[in-house]
């Protein structure tokens, strides 16, 4: 059972950073003081389940966290400074702050240090989140003890379950589209308007024809998509936003 440290305050540690080719040493009480913040800490950068889950949801829910009052979103790994800052380009994670516990320091004061050396990890965090209100741990999400790298309870939308329950997440959405494409644009400006986020593929760069009629069962752009729901063209995507 690995300990809840709700209601106490943060470890005071100091975190050797790079940035901007030079060491900066941050203090773990200058990352919280006077600030809510969410942490989530993981096993390890570019791991599968790290990647492909949680940073980029934590990363697409940033905007939503910051209406609902949170300052600064930090992942945290025990990992060196030069392995975060790269696996932080990489996710194109520019919404949450990178934070390497190198040697272990502040995740073996929180008791959630752990061996992974049956994988060649050595020691390594398991994986939680948390909520900390001006240095003081208000909420742990701790994944179950068992083996393997369950991933259950730490994960964005919980959280903001938490913050929030009335809050809903943002919509996914995603729109087919060819360079030139007028009918691309409008439905693009459509979303822009109605402030609803999305990821643009373009064709020949993302996608082919073919894989467009895979998944739509049509060759005609643009076509949108919304929580994995095919809308269609713009005139079925206005449609759509008419009876919201």
């Amino acid at each position: 059972m690995f300990p809840n440290k709700e209601g106490q305050r943060i470890p005071s540690v100091t975190f050797h950073t790079r940035q901007n080719n030079e060491w900066v040493d941050v203090q773990s009480d200058a990352l919280f003081a006077g600030k809510t913040v969410i942490v989530f800490s993981l096993p390890g950068a570019f791991t599968p389940t790290c990647s492909s889950t949680h940073v980029p949801r934590y990363n697409q829910l940033a905007d939503t966290f910051k209406k609902l009052g949170v300052d600064e979103i930090i992942c945290m790994s025990v990992n060196d400074t030069f392995v975060m800052n790269e696996w932080k380009i990489d996710q194109k994670a520019d919404k949450v702050t990178f934070i390497p516990d190198g040697n272990g320091e502040f995740t073996d004061a929180m008791g959630l240090l752990v061996d992974k050396d049956d994988i060649g990890f050595g020691k390594r965090s398991w994986r939680y989140s948390m909520l900390v209100k001006d240095g003081v741990v208000e909420k742990m999400f701790i994944e179950p003890n068992k083996p393997g790298d369950p991933f259950e309870v730490s994960d964005a939308d919980t959280m903001l379950a938490y913050i929030s329950p009335e809050t809903k997440a943002p919509l996914d959405v995603v729109v087919f589209t060819r360079p030139g494409c007028p009918f691309c644009a409008r439905a693009k400006g459509m979303l822009k308007d109605a402030e609803i986020g999305f990821d643009e593929l373009v064709l020949n760069q993302d996608y082919t024809n073919r894989s467009l009629r895979a998944v739509a069962g049509v060759d005609m752009v643009p076509q949108v998509f919304i929580n994995g729901e095919r809308i269609g063209g713009s005139s079925d995507l206005e449609a759509w936003l008419t009876a919201r």
